[in-house]
């Protein structure tokens, strides 16, 4: 029987190195524990899809300053290949709302359910600025405000996530980055984070309750 958390898990392989064998290794993981998706690099998707799972994919990971004609293009083209969810990186740097609401059409366009996420990177960023930039991908018309890649400055912290949460009270939350343990991911489940990005899910689930 799946670990009572397993559903709020995205297990994820977003290595360099990663080869098809990892990524198969990945999904059987994901079907064996009941996590909630695989999340691969976009040359995997078609891969991933194929073995049955859930699968999410990242846009401009993990520094977002692609042009916008390119992330549009990526994002259209991951939700043809078949990805279900896309980890998307914005422009911090020039933080607008048009880069935003353009890749989010564009991944709609296809014309298929996709839930779309915004990632804003907490150590890059202000509380002020944090709260700000959540209301806009709100604006933007995504699904979620992830805080945190894996690659930033800091990780994700409680603080993080209350701070979206009082910005954004109707928006659901990702958090990414440094969730190793499953008492990490019980504390930010129970300040209302809904998903969990990381490469440990197996740890976390396989650790006692």
């Amino acid at each position: 029987m799946p670990h009572i958390l397993a559903h709020y898990l995205d297990f994820a392989n977003h290595r360099a190195d990663a080869t098809p064998a990892d990524i198969e290794k990945l999904c059987a993981a994901v079907l064996e524990h009941g996590f909630h998706a695989a999340f691969v690099n976009a040359c995997y998707i078609t891969l991933a899809k194929s073995k049955g799972v859930r699968v999410g994919t990242v846009v401009s990971f993990p520094l977002g300053q692609d042009t916008v004609a390119a992330k549009v293009a990526a994002a259209n083209e991951a939700v043809q290949l078949g990805a279900d969810e896309l980890d998307i990186v914005p422009n911090i740097g020039s933080f607008v709302i048009d880069e935003l609401k353009a890749i989010v059409d564009s991944a709609r366009m296809v014309g298929k359910p996709v839930i779309v996420k915004f990632i804003l990177d907490p150590g890059y960023l202000t509380k002020e600025q944090l709260a700000a930039y959540a209301k806009i991908v709100q604006e933007a018309g995504a699904d979620f405000v992830k805080i945190g890649s894996g690659m930033g400055p800091r990780n994700p912290t409680i603080e993080d996530v209350r701070i979206v949460q009082q910005a954004v009270p109707d928006m659901k939350i990702k958090v990414a980055g440094g969730v190793t343990t499953l008492d990490a991911a019980k504390s930010f489940i129970d300040a209302g984070v809904t998903r969990i990005g990381t490469s440990h899910a197996i740890d976390i689930v396989c650790q006692k309750k």
